[in-house]
């Protein structure tokens, strides 16, 4: 279970969750908010492997309580030409060496989402 960040008491645990849902939806789908990484095995499949995956990722809605258990759409499988590729987000504090103090806050988060093939996981 995650530990509840407290810092804003009047804002909801349903609220704080909505709020990491849409900003991790934003980077996912349209590549703002945060950093898109790909993997030595994404980037050596070459461009139009590495476009096609991005825009696959973008285009995912298969979110459930298998692959999403706290509804923050932070993970993700997609098929790319019958390959497995995996999408996680990570939200960092601003100089990207800690875990954000507040996912939920855009002025103290950087997002990450980094994307690979599954064997590289």
């Amino acid at each position: 279970m995650r530990p509840i960040d407290d810092s804003r008491p009047n804002v909801s645990v349903a609220q704080r969750t909505a709020c990491i849902r849409a900003l991790n939806d934003q980077l996912r789908c349209a590549h703002r908010g945060g950093i898109v990484m790909l993997s030595a095995g994404i980037a050596g499949a070459g461009a139009a492997f590495a476009t096609k995956a991005l825009l696959t990722i973008s285009q995912f809605t298969a979110f459930d309580a298998g692959n999403d258990p706290y509804g923050e759409h932070d993970f993700g499988r997609v098929s790319v030409d019958g390959q497995s590729v995996l999408f996680k987000i990570d939200a960092y504090d601003r100089s990207l060496r800690l875990h954000s103090p507040d996912a939920a806050d855009p002025l103290v988060t950087r997002r990450v989402m980094t994307v690979m093939l599954a064997e590289e996981y």
